[in-house]
């Protein structure tokens, strides 16, 4: 039997008198896996909320099917129910389908095939056996303890109450539950929290197998290039959020080209304005009325002059109309992408020696007990250093070593004036009651925050610039203070996690950014993409006695 498509029409939802959903359409047919992408607060949590039927719309209508699944923030269990209690309810529907199946084989067994009730129970048993099918129902056991294993929970004690777990665990077993379902319709939000690498790419592979729909916000593009069939950008656009099939290198690919169309556009468009206000301008002056003739001019000098006037007024009447025509329906200038600012003196560049070269900075058996292994490092001006390890490897507490945040055993050695900015996971503001713009002004100064406008960067909604900081959430927190980094570069850049609460489109753009900005950078990452696709040096920290 064929399987109902998931299908929005016209969404409008308001939250605090922000209209988040503005006429959003989706279809969502067996076999399409949507990304929802886009910067924070363009409403994709909330359009997975309204297609689950969590939260109804303003207006418009939902049309989903009866068995669809959705992965909450929270199982939907008491802090007293066990793993058990959880994996009985995700199988309660294929345990349902095999006792079914043999209910229905019994009666046909019982019933005659001329009786009057036989066809009534061979299509029963048709269509329940589809189902089961389509639910792999006589398979659900064994994929339970696969999922598990999968995603990292295969050692976990099933008679564990979910208040013992980590917020980890309960969401990993809340996305493992939902696998094990199969659901005609998955709705993910954010799937790939708390899972390392290889928990993401057998989440990729589980959802790849899957025949019916999914739907998934996510800022994981490692995830969203190996699942997605399709994209949907909902940042605001003219004509509503953007639809995109394919991958999502594909749909960079696609970006890329339609920025330069955009760039070549405006270029040629302010060429043409340039010309044409020359134009009219310089013609202007030759057809003014009181000029006066010159001497080999004075022969027929009313005739010619009345017809070449004539001319040139037609010249520039058709110049100024096409003038008024362009300013009027010129494109806006393409949005300058995130980059670092220029140092504002030469005592910000690394300071040129003679001989070998210094570092910037150097470790020599550096340890921290109970959180970084010795450690022994040299970072050179110009460095671009990846840390990568898994969680407890001492990836922050390294980067805070070098940003002489935390003191550690052993030598130690910086470049003298050496400046270094470090940014942390949990920012925080020394003055919670100033604003974001004039912390960032009275931070940089005026003159570099003049020179560096904060809306510029695109880090921070126009909105939140007055807002105190104190009031901002940590992801606009941490953009704050990557903006006030971007804004006046240190010569050694430190990053810890920078592209957690970053769009996929900023994390494009800081990426980028980093490969030509000035000074060193040293940067710990989870985030797949980036470390498949750098292009510097590496240091794996491994896990081990501290």
């Amino acid at each position: 039997m064929s399987r109902p498509a998931l299908l929005a029409h016209d969404l409008v939802r308001n939250l605090a008198g922000r209209r988040v959903l503005d006429g959003v359409r989706l279809t969502a047919a067996p076999g399409h896996r949507i990304g929802l992408i886009g910067e924070n607060g363009t409403g994709k949590s909330t359009l997975l909320r309204v297609l689950a039927g969590v939260d109804e719309p303003d207006a418009g209508t939902v049309s989903r099917p009866a068995d669809l699944g959705f992965l909450h923030q929270e199982l939907p269990f008491d802090a007293g129910s066990t793993v058990t209690a959880v994996l009985d309810d995700a199988l309660r529907e294929a345990r349902a389908d095999l006792a079914e199946l043999e209910r229905l084989g019994t009666e046909l067994a019982r019933v005659p095939e001329d009786s009057p009730g036989h066809r009534d129970l061979l299509d029963a048993y048709g269509r329940r056996l589809e189902q089961a099918q389509y639910r792999e129902s006589w398979d659900a056991d064994r994929r339970a303890a696969l999922v598990l294993e999968g995603l990292g929970l295969g050692a976990l004690p099933h008679d564990r109450t979910l208040g013992s777990l980590s917020g980890g665990q309960r969401g990993r077993l809340a996305l493992a539950a939902l696998l094990v379902r199969r659901p005609s319709a998955l709705l993910l939000d954010e799937p790939t929290n708390h899972l390392d690498d290889e928990a993401a790419a057998f989440l990729e592979e589980q959802l790849r197998a899957l025949p019916g729909t999914v739907v998934a916000a996510s800022h994981d593009r490692a995830f969203l290039d190996a699942v997605c069939t399709h994209l949907v950008d909902l940042d605001p656009a003219v004509d509503g959020p953007v639809r995109h099939g394919g991958d999502y290198s594909s749909y960079l690919a696609a970006k890329r080209a339609e920025r330069e169309r955009w760039e070549r556009r405006y270029a040629e468009e302010q060429l043409e304005l340039a010309e044409l206000r020359e134009s009219a301008g310089v013609t202007a002056h030759r057809v003014a009325p009181d000029r006066g003739r010159r001497d080999n001019e004075k022969m027929g000098y009313g005739h010619r002059a009345g017809r070449v006037q004539n001319q040139i007024s037609r010249r520039v009447r058709d110049a100024t109309r096409r003038l008024e025509e362009l300013e009027r329906t010129r494109v806006a200038e393409p949005p300058r992408p995130l980059r670092f600012a220029a140092p504002a003196l030469a005592a910000d560049l690394p300071a040129e020696r003679t001989g070998a070269p210094e570092p910037l900075v150097a470790l020599r058996e550096v340890r921290v007990p109970g959180r970084l292994a010795p450690a022994t490092l040299e970072l050179p001006a110009g460095e671009r250093l990846l840390v990568s390890g898994g969680n407890g490897a001492g990836k922050s507490t390294l980067l805070a070593v070098l940003a002489g945040r935390v003191a550690a055993e052993g030598e130690v050695r910086r470049r003298p004036g050496l400046t270094v900015g470090l940014l942390t996971q949990d920012t925080v503001f020394g003055r919670p009651d100033r604003t974001v713009r004039d912390t960032y002004r009275l931070t940089l100064g005026a003159a570099r925050a003049e020179r560096v406008p904060l809306d510029a960067l695109g880090l921070l909604h126009p909105a939140d610039l007055d807002k105190p900081v104190g009031l901002l959430s940590v992801g606009q927190r941490r953009r704050l203070a990557l903006a006030l980094l971007m804004a006046r570069p240190p010569q050694l850049l430190l990053l810890d996690e920078p592209t957690n609460h970053l769009s996929p489109r900023l994390c494009d753009e800081l990426e980028e950014a980093l490969g030509g900005g000035p000074g060193a950078v040293v940067l710990a990452s989870h985030d797949r993409w980036l470390r498949r696709r750098w292009r510097g040096r590496e240091l794996r920290l491994a896990p081990g006695v501290h």
